[in-house]
């Protein structure tokens, strides 16, 4: 049998500060994570995707968690081919690049690209030690479609990151396409790259299908709900969506099905307590968090 873990894609949302999610007097950083933590045994780290963590940071977190808890943590833009800003790299990594500009990692000089790597996994090194480092996410861009170049980039990925897991979530329809769907699956499958499984709306250039299989001993789902605002800017209009009942109880048999030693089911409609009520209905549909 395996381990469910249910959580959110934040815990500092500002929205979710205001929703009184968090009861009075539960008002500091540490305090927040240890009330989230009581909820919930995993959550999933989306700032690290702006910005390369502190290791001091990540180490806090760890104190502040029980010794169970997990952390999946995003992926830093520039590791995604995403555009990054150039403040948002290590100060002594920027170079005469243009701060006004967006860079990319094909921009950069390898050296700089293997010590950004290095730095980023080793700021995680006390989540490592404490046991609580789950999954590294890498999202890709739309702009990241099918072919050998990016699965060999895929690869690339896996062997940086060496014995810590990372599961992977496309935003290119190529990828799950009818001609494509199972040379994907079976590419992951064979490299024992986790695959993402998303839920999201559909019908939008970034959109792809919610295909919901496994392909390691590790499953991951990803809720982005169903915002008729997709496209707007603002975060909170594009994930503000709250999942209704029937919803859920039609995920909660599919995530059940998962052959998968453990499932991490994160929510990413974060838009006031959103994310966090439709967690805890799901952890209720689950029952134990034990898969038959």
């Amino acid at each position: 049998m395996g381990r469910i873990r249910v959580g959110t894609a934040s815990w500092t949302d500002r929205t979710l500060i205001a929703s009184g999610w968090y009861p009075d007097g539960v008002d500091s950083a540490a305090e927040r994570l240890g009330y989230y933590a009581s909820n919930f045994d995993i959550v999933e780290v989306d700032s690290t995707y702006y910005s390369p963590p502190a290791e001091n940071t990540a180490a806090l977190w760890a104190e502040r968690t029980p010794a169970d808890f997990t952390f999946n943590i995003k992926a830093f833009s520039l590791l995604t081919q995403h555009p990054t800003r150039p403040g948002s790299l290590y100060k002594d990594l920027r170079g005469s690049l243009d701060s006004s500009k967006n860079v990319y990692l094909k921009d950069l000089d390898a050296g700089v690209v293997d010590e950004v790597w290095e730095r980023f996994l080793a700021a995680l090194e006390p989540l490592r030690a404490a046991g609580k480092l789950g999954a590294l996410l890498f999202q890709f861009p739309q702009w990241f479609p099918i072919g050998r170049r990016n699965r060999e980039y895929l690869l690339q990925v896996k062997e940086r990151c060496g014995s810590d897991r990372i599961c992977v979530e496309f935003r290119n329809k190529t990828w799950l396409s009818p001609e494509n769907r199972d040379a994907t699956l079976e590419f992951l499958t064979d490299y024992q790259l986790p695959y993402v499984v998303v839920d999201m709306p559909q019908g939008y250039p970034s959109s792809v299908p919610p295909v919901v299989v496994a392909t390691s001993d590790l499953a991951v789902v990803r809720f982005h709900g169903h915002s008729e605002k997709w496209t707007s800017k603002d975060i909170h209009q594009k994930f503000g969506y709250l999942y209704g009942p029937e919803e859920l109880e039609s995920w909660a048999e599919q995530i059940r099905t998962l052959p998968a030693a453990e499932t991490h089911v994160l929510m990413n409609n974060c838009y006031s307590d959103y994310a966090q009520t439709n967690a805890q209905q799901l952890i209720d549909l689950l029952g134990s968090g034990e898969k038959p």
